[in-house]
């Protein structure tokens, strides 16, 4: 024991070392804390749906008097759908910085609704948010050089090279120990906070184990790459440019140049593409005969053919029938864009095995439900709700129902429960 307290004091004596373990406290608190902050301003927008909800139906009824019709209900009213975030997601904001956690969607055409929303912001998308995912996978192995560069050069470079190897038990038991110690602090100062955080957010027990073994098993794989060019026998100088350029390379370039290499590899046309696709698949029905329309409509409906026939006058069931119509024209290339999608992030997580910074962004953002997967999971459950809400108002316009103020709060209410 004795032997571990010297190991452990001898390290606190460098003030590099020192100064560097002080930074790590305070850069884990720092990008927990930023992604707490953002994660928490989403929840707190998310929880003032129902309010605002409320508010927007209390002015459609205000506005239409008691008695409507469904189809100006279904064209002038938003139904809010959210993408709550999971405990975890602080740890690791993925894709909820970039990609909407909410959509307010009309029982109208759904694709451009989507497509619309499924904006991602170049300038998030470039930098992404300093949060314990990124100070993980970047910056805790700056602080591996750091402490690791110098483990036997010093004593070469010192002159205690040859005492040490005189010693009974030799050098290697030595700098085993050496190592662990420094790597024992590295990761309670990442882990430590993390474990104070997740707690606050009632993190399952088994969840916070298995991050913090992540970031063990992260910081033992650039440990032992700095023993291994250590072993090489180069100054310190040498080890630390070394290292350096080890990490450039396998937390910067290679994954920088892997994901270029995937997306040039699985083509996928954009969500605007989509989007543009559908409206104009919309604009173009104002142009044909709307019994073209009704009888394409009521080819893929059937349960909704037996409708009175259209009159001269506009009706909404014709509108909302060439809007589906709009949306199954372009439904080829939604799925071949979810499949491309779906393709790329099997790809990434794949690469993961290859390259550990991005195995461990990989999982962190799998845990967190913050992933790519995610957000196509939330946009399925968007599709199943616009579902419902067609079928709502379709009952009204299909079967020339009266629809009432009251009617509006019979809509189905969105669950954001993936079960």
């Amino acid at each position: 024991m004795t032997l571990w307290r010297y190991e452990l004091a001898l390290m606190l004596r460098s003030r590099m070392a020192a100064a560097g373990l002080l930074l790590l406290v305070a850069l884990a608190i720092v990008s927990l804390a930023s992604g707490l902050q953002r994660v928490e301003s989403q929840r707190e927008a998310i929880a003032r749906i129902a309010a605002l909800q409320q508010q927007e139906l209390a002015a459609a009824v205000a506005a239409h008097g008691a008695s409507t019709d469904a189809g100006t209900a279904a064209y002038g009213t938003f139904h809010p759908t959210w993408h709550p975030p999971s405990p975890l997601a602080f740890a690791a904001v993925g894709m909820r910085d970039v990609a909407p956690f909410m959509l307010r969607i009309r029982a109208l055409g759904l694709e451009a609704q989507i497509h619309d929303g499924d904006t991602f912001n170049p300038e998030l998308a470039l930098a992404g948010r300093f949060d314990y995912a990124f100070l993980l996978t970047f910056l805790l192995p700056l602080f591996v050089i750091v402490l690791f560069h110098d483990l036997r050069s010093s004593d070469v470079e010192s002159g205690r090279a040859r005492m040490l190897r005189a010693l009974p038990d030799g050098v290697g038991r030595l700098y085993l120990r050496r190592s662990i110690v420094r790597g024992g602090a590295l990761l309670l100062c990442v882990a430590v906070p993390f474990v104070g955080f997740a707690l606050h957010q009632r993190v399952p027990g088994p969840l916070i184990a298995a991050v913090v073994a992540l970031a063990a098993g992260y910081l033992t794989f650039w440990i032992v790459l700095a023993r291994l060019v250590a072993a090489l026998g180069g100054s310190s100088a040498t080890n630390a440019a070394s290292l350096a350029t080890l990490w450039v390379a396998i937390a910067l370039v290679l994954p920088a140049l892997a994901h270029v290499a995937i997306e040039r590899t699985i083509r996928v046309d954009q969500g605007a593409e989509i989007a543009r696709a559908q409206r104009e698949a919309v604009n173009r029905a104002w142009d044909i005969p709307r019994q073209d329309t009704m009888t394409a409509f009521y080819a893929r409906y059937p349960q909704w053919r037996d409708s009175a026939p259209l009159g001269e006058a506009f009706h909404y069931k014709w509108y909302l029938a060439f809007h589906q119509n709009g949306d199954d024209s372009v439904a080829d290339m939604a799925a071949a864009y979810r499949d491309g999608i779906e393709r790329r992030s099997a790809a990434a997580e794949r690469l993961g095995w290859l390259l550990p910074p991005v195995g461990v962004q990989a999982l962190l953002t799998r845990w967190a439900r913050t992933d790519m997967r995610a957000h196509l999971a939330y946009q399925d459950r968007v599709r199943a709700y616009h579902a419902q809400l067609r079928h709502f108002y379709y009952g009204y316009l299909f079967e020339d129902r009266p629809f009432t103020a009251d009617d509006y709060a019979r809509a189905p209410a969105f669950s954001p429960d993936p079960r």
